[in-house]
C-alpha cells in the first residue's frame, strides 16, 4: 500500500543553485513566502529534533516564531522534555517540509536562550489558551484523565483573566544558530537538487555546496 502512494504530484517549482542568494536566511524567506502563496497549510510548522544527556534523540513538531541572521526561533517551557534536552545538550536540528512544492529545509546548530525579557514578551504574545496551558508547567507528565486536564486549564485561564501580565517563569525563547542549512528541491524523476550553506569559520559569511541526491 505504501509503495502505491503517489509522491511529487502536480507542477513543481524549479531551483537553480547558481542563483541562490549568499545568505540561507534570504533563501529560506523566499521559499517560505512561496509556500504561503501556494496555500501550504501551516508552513511555519517544523520538526525539532533534540537529544538527551545519553544521546537518545527525540523529535516533535512545533511552530517557528521568527527567523533572522541570529537564528531560527522557537519557544517552550524549560522544564519540558525538549527544554531538559537543550539544557543537557544545547544543539538541535530543524526540518521543514512543504509537500505541495516538494521542498525540504534542514537547519542544524547550537541553541541559545533569549533573555528573560524577550522570553516574557513571547509568552505574552501567545493566545490565552496557550498561556493557560503553559502556566501549568506539566507538559509530558502523566495525566489521569481528560477531565483533570480541562479543570486545570480552566483554573489557569481564570488566573490569566485576573492577572493578564502573568508570565510563566520557565517559559523560554530559543534560537538555533545555524552551522548548516540545506535546501532540497524534489523532482518527479528523482533528480533532486540539494544545496547546503555552511557557516564559514571565524566569519559571518557562508560557503555554498551542491550535494548529490
Amino acid at each position: 500500500m505504501l509503495r502505491d502512494i503517489e509522491v511529487f504530484t502536480g507542477e513543481l517549482p524549479g531551483f537553480d543553485p547558481s542563483e541562490a542568494p549568499e545568505s540561507p536566511v534570504e533563501l529560506f524567506t523566499e521559499w517560505l513566502l512561496d509556500a504561503i502563496r501556494a496555500g501550504v497549510r501551516e508552513p511555519h510548522a517544523m520538526t525539532l529534533a533534540t537529544a538527551d544527556a545519553s544521546g537518545d534523540p527525540t523529535a516533535r513538531v512545533l511552530i517557528l516564531k521568527d527567523v533572522s541572521p541570529a537564528g531560527w526561533q522557537f519557544a517552550s517551557d524549560s522544564g519540558s522534555a525538549k527544554g531538559r534536552d537543550l539544557t543537557a545538550r544545547p544543539y538541535a536540528a530543524l526540518t521543514f517540509y512543504w509537500a505541495p512544492l516538494a521542498r525540504q529545509i534542514r537547519v542544524r546548530g547550537p541553541v541559545e536562550r533569549a533573555t528573560p525579557e524577550r522570553s516574557a514578551a513571547d509568552f505574552l504574545a501567545r493566545g490565552a489558551g496557550a498561556r493557560a496551558e503553559a502556566l501549568l508547567g506539566r507538559q509530558s507528565q502523566p495525566l489521569a484523565d481528560l477531565a483533570e486536564r480541562d479543570t486545570a486549564v480552566k483554573e489557569s485561564l481564570a488566573r490569566i483573566e485576573n492577572e493578564p501580565a502573568l508570565v510563566s517563569p520557565s517559559w523560554t525563547l530559543y534560537s538555533v544558530r545555524p552551522e548548516s542549512v540545506e535546501f532540497w528541491q524534489g523532482d518527479k524523476q528523482r533528480r533532486h537538487t540539494r544545496l547546503v550553506y555552511r557557516a564559514s569559520s571565524g566569519t559571518d559569511g557562508w560557503t555554498k555546496q551542491m550535494l548529490w541526491p
